[in-house]
This record gives C-alpha cells, structure tokens and sequence, in this order.
C-alpha cells in the first residue's frame, strides 16, 4: 500500500512512458507526493530494477489503437491535474490526445510536452539525443580537456538538467498559476531551451573574457591548479576547490608548499605531491582543514561515504540502494517508494479507482 508524503499529495499526473527526461520528472513528480500513473504501451513494462527513475508510481499497459483503451486513457487524462509526455510533435495529435482535446475535456489540464529540439523549429522533428542538444547550444563546446574533443558530462546537463528539471519547475509554476486562473496550460519544455538557460552565467562572463568559455581557460573546468581533480598513489582520485584566497592558502599550508609558486609550478608540486599517497591519507591529512578537498567517490563509495549516510542521501527500495528524495522539506517531507505494474485483466478497474479518486480529491472544473 503506498503511502503519499509531500507538498504535491492530491496531484494526479498522468505520464506516457518514455525514457530520459520525461520518467525523471515524474520521478520527481512522485517523490513528492503526487499520484503518477505511468501509461505504457502493451508488453512494454520496463523493469524498475534497471531503471529506477519510474520508480514511485503505478504502471499500466494500453493499446491506445484500441477504441476501449482509448476511451480509458481519455478518462484518465480527463480527471487529471497534469500529464507529461515526450514524444515527437504531433505524435499525441495523431493519437487523439492533443492538448487541444484535452485541455478541451479537462480546462484545468497542466499539459507537460517533454522534447530534445522543441514543439517547433527547423528540427523539431529531427531524431536526437542529450549529446546533440548541448552542443548546439554552445554547452559541449566547454566541456573537458582543450587537447581533446568535448567530453559529453553524462546525460546531466540536457535531458536531466535543461530538460527534466526545468520541466518540473515548469509545473510547479503552473500548478500555481492555476490557483489564480483556473486554467491549465501546455508547457513546451524543450532540452535546447533548458541547456541554453543554464549557459546564462557564462554568456555574460564571455561578453568580458570571450575565452573564459574555451576548454582549457575556464576555472570552473580545470583551467587553475586549485581547481581540478588529482590523481593519489592508490589510483583514486581527489578533488580540489581552493578557489577562494584563504581556501587556497590553507591548501598549500596543509600540503607544505610555497604560497609563492606560479601556476604552472603549482600545477606540478600539486600533481607530485598527491601522487606520492594514497586518497585515505590525503583525506585525513584534510579532515579538520577548509581546504575544500574531497574525494572523488564512485557510486558504491557515495552510499557508504559517513555525510551522505549521516543525512540519509541514499534509500534502499526494493533491495536497492538509490538516491533519496530531494529537495527536502520541513513539514511536508516526500517519501520514497516502488511502483506497482498492474496486470492486464487489472487494468480497467485500476484506472477506474484512479479516476474516481483524482475527482474525489478536486474535480477539474
């Protein structure tokens, strides 16, 4: 039995299954308190297992070709307070569950439409992944080494970054609007957009230093000695964020080097210095200093690690250990939990209960 915790308890989203940004932001979503229910196509359950961003909501597969699963859905979008999807443009049109006709049945509709390029535009309905969205907004242009190609930072940046969480913020903010208006909306949440908003900081920095952006010249991307990561004799790394003046004092003080080396000789007495110990050693070394010194840990590392433990990061569900709620809030905390596929002979009545409860909770007027 799933017990709801958090500020968004009584929202009911609807969320098409995808992959990438669309499941993190209904992960979100359910982390903190809402009902999702994930529509999927017939015989396409993903396993919770391996992807653990569907965690937190109930799983149902329809045939939308087919007139009663069709009928079913409708109902469904009808009664909720918000659906997300991430399909191509047009896609949901095709399919007969458009904003048009949805905000049409239901005027309180949150219509969350999650793509890489953008409802329009030139490539709107180009194929494409996180990769090719950052770097057509000018964000893999600075990422890794300036003796290499760009290194893609994961999928963090686009889908996750620009894409899911500007999504929900989107949400939240129209959730609040509502409250004003009674109106829905359709949000257009594209990972161009979102990439591009989280360059702000740079944009105005590259007015004034334009190679500030370039690999290699940017402080916050290893350019300085006192930024960057090192390797220790164990081969584990450390990271290093003296950037500040006293941080950067106390670094080399701790470590017994002149306070007088230039950048490149620092560089070097670093890079000796932290080859010559192991990562424990170091990180003892700088247990009771600001130095801003940490390790860099791999995952089974960071659910052991004593701070995150200590503040309970990480959750196990269902035998898995995986990353808590967040943000957190004081008095209406959000809970972590497993979804529940539903079988096919479940499905009609699942989403009848479902139905039934989203009006009972607030009825779209």
């Amino acid at each position: 039995m799933r017990v709801a915790s958090g500020p968004l308890v009584g929202i009911k989203v609807i969320e098409f299954a995808g992959i990438g940004p669309g499941p993190f932001c209904a992960m979100l979503l359910s982390d903190l308190g809402a009902e999702v229910l994930r529509i999927d196509r017939r015989g396409a359950l993903p396993s919770a297992e391996l992807d653990l961003t569907t965690r937190g909501r109930d799983v149902i597969e329809l045939d939308l070709k087919d007139e009663a699963d069709h009928a079913l859905c409708r109902d469904a979008i009808a009664a909720a307070d918000v659906l997300i999807e991430g399909f191509r443009p047009g896609v949901m049109e095709r399919l007969g569950l458009g904003p048009v006709e949805m905000l049409a049945a239901n005027p309180r509709l949150i219509y969350g439409r999650m793509t890489g390029w953008g409802q329009d535009g030139p490539l709107a309905h180009r194929a494409g992944h996180d990769i090719n969205y950052i770097a057509l907004t000018g964000v893999l242009a600075a990422m890794g080494s300036p003796d290499a190609p760009p290194s893609p930072p994961l999928n963090l940046v686009g889908d996750l970054g620009g894409g899911a969480l500007y999504l929900a913020f989107g949400i939240a903010a129209a959730l609040y609007e509502r409250d004003r208006s009674g109106l829905g909306q359709v949000i257009d949440a594209a990972v161009v957009d979102g990439s591009a908003s989280l360059m702000t900081l740079f944009h105005g920095l590259a007015r004034r230093h334009p190679q500030i952006i370039e690999r290699g010249h940017n402080p916050l991307g290893g350019a300085r000695a006192n930024y960057r990561c090192y390797r220790c004799a164990d081969g584990c790394y450390i990271a290093v964020g003296a950037m500040e003046p006293q941080f950067h004092a106390a670094l080399l003080s701790r470590m017994g080097l002149s306070r007088e080396l230039g950048e490149q000789e620092e560089e070097m007495a670093l890079m000796t210095a932290f080859a010559a110990r192991p990562r424990n050693d170091w990180m003892t070394l700088f247990s009771d200093c600001d130095a801003c010194v940490s390790p860099v840990l791999d995952l089974d590392e960071a659910c052991s690690d004593p701070h995150l433990k200590a503040r309970g990061v990480h959750v196990e569900i269902d035998g898995v250990m995986q990353p808590g709620v967040a943000p957190r809030f004081s008095r209406t905390p959000g809970r972590n939990q497993g979804g529940v596929p539903a079988s096919a002979a479940d499905i009609p009545d699942r989403l009848r209960e479902w139905c039934a409860r989203a009006r009972d909770d607030g009825p779209p007027e």
